[in-house]
């Protein structure tokens, strides 16, 4: 799932949505170390995905103001060339640079939330297998260098390749990063456990489903909340997770055939991890038909060994987080949510 307002933080849910127009974040980009290139490249364009978002969140507009210092001084002290951002990332400003010995990167300035503060930790410990490799980090400013994947093609977008082959794709990757190290007990780490954000999940769900008039099924809502708030408990295995493990996460690469992006990597339940995989992948839901979507689940847990009942539960969870949060932001598709939080549970025999 893409990083939603929600996602980026908790204060976000309380964010007044206003239209504020923002300073103009355009300027002559510093492409080298030592001073401007003859080439201008425009840093801030408006449109960006990032100025989209934090636009309508006054509280957010001081780090948008520090964007473009943040972007100048990771640029001065990891010697780096910018290019041209990427279009996309909702909660983060990231462009590919050259390091000061040619070679390709990625700089990643991210709004500061719970969910992003592992990501550095947990590309270490993954060690680039299944994921992209971390060159240097600053956790307190939410700065990355980062492995360019290159051609950089989506498997979400991977259209030539059927639904099942993609899906294979995705749980060979999870097999290479469910091998990383977890953090020992009680060893300084900012990597939390899946309990304690489930926790955070369930707290926001819950305080939404008690303030709106969403008209959602009350049994299936009150079902995904007690998933949301318990269901981490009972994990018979703890992993690295990935955490955010959808298509457009999964990038085409030299390196490996294919590798993940944008971790939040959380210690907990494997039968967690692959939702939103199997959820975006050429839609299952679409059809309508539970026996489809029942296969999907079914290939992922057969090739990794997971537990069937688990993956479909956790989905009934995750499909009721993703209502609660679409009400909340008056987005339309949360009713659709709620369809499918029941078929899931349904196939999972709750």
């Amino acid at each position: 799932m893409m990083c939603s307002l929600t996602r980026c933080g908790t204060d976000l849910v309380a964010a007044v949505r206003s239209k504020k127009r923002l300073p103009s974040l355009s300027r002559p980009a510093r492409t080298s170390a030592t001073g401007l290139d003859s080439l201008v490249v425009d840093l801030f364009p408006p449109t960006l995905a990032v100025f989209e978002t934090f636009r309508a969140i006054p509280h957010a507009h001081d780090w948008l103001d520090r964007l473009p210092d943040l972007v100048d001084r990771y640029r001065e002290q990891w010697q780096l060339k910018l290019g041209a951002p990427y279009e996309g990332g909702s909660c983060s400003w990231v462009a590919p640079v050259t390091r000061d010995d040619g070679s390709p990167a990625v700089l990643k300035i991210t709004w500061p939330h719970r969910e992003g503060r592992s990501e550095a930790e947990g590309l270490v410990r993954f060690g680039g297998r299944g994921a992209i490799r971390c060159f240097a980090y600053d956790t307190d400013d939410a700065a990355y260098l980062l492995e360019r994947v290159e051609p950089g093609v989506k498997l979400g977008d991977a259209d030539h390749l059927p639904a099942e082959d993609r899906l294979r794709i995705g749980t060979a990757l999870l097999r290479e990063l469910w091998s990383a190290s977890v953090p020992e007990p009680g060893a300084d780490t900012l990597v939390e456990s899946l309990e304690a954000i489930m926790d955070f999940w369930a707290d926001e769900a819950e305080e939404r489903d008690q303030r709106l008039d969403h008209g959602y099924d009350p049994g299936v809502v009150a079902l995904g909340l007690d998933v949301l708030r318990n269901y981490a408990k009972s994990a018979s295995r703890q992993v690295l997770l990935h955490g955010d493990f959808n298509p457009g996460n999964i990038l085409s690469s030299h390196r490996e055939p294919w590798l993940t992006i944008d971790v939040k990597p959380m210690v907990g339940d494997p039968n967690y991890d692959p939702w939103p995989l199997v959820e975006q992948i050429d839609d299952p839901f679409r059809a309508a038909d539970p026996a489809l979507v029942r296969r999907r689940f079914q290939i992922v847990a057969d090739d990794l060994g997971l537990d069937l009942q688990r993956m479909l539960t956790w989905g009934v969870g995750r499909k009721t987080e993703y209502a609660l949060s679409a009400a909340d932001e008056d987005r339309r598709g949360g009713a659709a949510h709620i369809r499918d939080a029941r078929l899931l549970a349904d196939l999972a025999g709750l």
